[in-house]
């Protein structure tokens, strides 16, 4: 989103993918100030921001909290954005695959079987935003072996549920299928779920 010309900040409670976004940032010659903190602890004057975006990442903070320190923090006017990707499983072949092999080492994994869906807006957030609208549209993104195992790997049913045994079971297994089924480079199916909401005047 650098390219359309606002200058932007970035938070993440993880530092490592605060690391990450800094090296991007300063590889592409980008402007980005980054913070490590929770979305909770965010904190900066009133009226700062035109826009506040949270992609990927609704479900996880306190809304209570983040729902008036948010309104605080935007413009007159301001948009909050909440923005949603995943990939369809039903519909993509490869994606259906990777998901039957995390199932098979995490057989209680939840956030497998996406379909096309509104992306959710807490409650919370309607006593101090206008929903104005919601969108969902598909997008077929570019993906090569490696950059696909690593997109799973980093998904709530791998990296940050399985056991070192069953994560050395899985990595075998989900590599081993790249290899044999699937081209160097390849398209998955997603799709892209939108929220925008507008403040409301104190």
């Amino acid at each position: 989103m650098y390219g359309y010309g606002a200058k932007w900040t970035g938070t993440d409670i993880a530092e490592n993918q605060i690391q990450q976004a800094k090296k991007l940032a300063a590889k592409n010659h980008m402007d980005i100030d980054f913070f490590v903190c929770k979305a909770e602890e965010v904190n900066f004057p009133d009226e700062t921001f035109d826009v506040i975006t949270a992609c990927q990442c609704i479900w996880y903070p306190d809304h209570k909290i983040t729902a008036p320190k948010f309104t605080r923090i935007l413009k007159s006017g301001g948009k909050f954005l909440i923005l949603y990707m995943g990939w369809l499983p039903f519909e993509d072949k490869i994606a259906g695959k990777s998901e039957e092999i995390i199932l098979k080492y995490n057989p209680k994994w939840t956030g497998c079987g996406d379909i096309v869906h509104p992306v959710w807006v807490p409650d919370e957030y309607l006593e101090y935003f206008t929903l104005v609208s919601q969108e969902e549209f598909r997008v077929d993104v570019l993906f090569t072996r490696e950059a696909w195992h690593g997109r799973m790997r980093a998904c709530r049913g791998v990296g940050a549920s399985m056991s070192s045994e069953e994560l050395m079971k899985w990595d075998e297994e989900h590599w081993q299928m790249l290899m044999n089924d699937v081209p160097e480079k390849f398209h998955i199916k997603h799709y892209i779920s939108i929220a925008e909401l507008e403040r409301k005047e104190r």
